[in-house]
């Protein structure tokens, strides 16, 4: 069975990028372009991983990631953040909020794919 992974980005080129690296390797993804709507597809979709960026209008990252972590019927989908904000600051701000994960952009093909197989 295919993993389902959610990307939640406000950036098209982000999401397109990131589809193309997960779908290659044969993975379903699901993308959203904001915080909420995201949140929303999470529920739905019920994805087994999230793949989601900080920086975003409306919801950032942080407080999607938390509005996820709340909610019974997401909570335990494991959220990766994938940010600008690659300060060690930042890293701890993911993991307070819920996030097993923090990639670095700009990121590797091997960085996002070494990710989905660890938690997979």
């Amino acid at each position: 069975m295919s993993l389902k992974i959610l990307v939640i980005d406000d950036s098209q080129v982000e999401r397109d990028n990131l589809k193309g690296i997960l779908s290659s390797k044969g993975y379903a993804v699901v993308t959203a372009e904001d915080g909420e709507s995201g949140a929303e597809m999470a529920v739905v979709e019920s994805p087994d991983l999230i793949f989601l960026d900080v920086v975003m209008p409306k919801k950032d990252g942080f407080k999607t990631c938390r509005l996820i972590k709340k909610n019974d019927a997401t909570k335990d989908i494991p959220i990766v953040m994938v940010t600008s904000k690659a300060q060690k600051a930042d890293k701890v701000m993911s993991q307070l909020q819920g996030a097993v994960d923090h990639i670095a952009k700009p990121y590797t093909d091997e960085e996002i794919l070494d990710v989905v197989s660890k938690l997979g």
